[in-house]
C-alpha cells in the first residue's frame, strides 16, 4: 500500500514540477508575445499528452492491483471455506464419539 502512495505522490510532484518549470521558462524567455503563445500551446499539448499517458499507466497499474486483490480475496475465501469444513468434520466426529451406544 505504501508503494502505491509513494507512486501517487511522485506522480503529483512530477506533474506540478513540470508545469511550474514550463511556466517559469516561458515567463523569463526573451521572446515576443506571439512566439511565447505558440510555445505555450506546444508545451500545453506536450503536457496534456504526458498527463494522458501517465493516466493510462496509472489506470493499468490500478487494474493490476485490483486483479491481484480479487485473486487474494478468492484464495482467502477458499482457505476459510476449507478450514470451516475441517472444523465441521472435526466437530461431527467429536459428537459421534461422545454419543452413548
Amino acid at each position: 500500500m505504501a508503494d502505491r502512495d509513494e507512486f501517487g505522490a511522485f506522480l503529483v510532484g512530477f506533474l506540478v514540477g513540470a508545469l511550474s518549470g514550463a511556466v517559469v521558462a516561458l515567463l523569463f524567455a526573451p521572446q515576443s508575445g506571439e512566439e511565447t503563445r505558440a510555445l505555450i500551446g506546444e508545451r500545453s499539448i506536450e503536457l496534456r499528452d504526458r498527463a494522458v499517458e501517465t493516466g493510462r499507466q496509472a489506470a493499468s497499474q490500478a487494474r493490476d492491483y485490483a486483479e491481484e486483490a480479487v485473486e487474494t480475496g478468492r484464495q482467502a475465501a477458499s482457505q476459510a471455506r476449507d478450514y470451516a469444513e475441517d472444523v465441521v468434520e472435526s466437530a461431527k466426529k467429536t459428537v459421534s464419539r461422545k454419543k452413548p451406544a
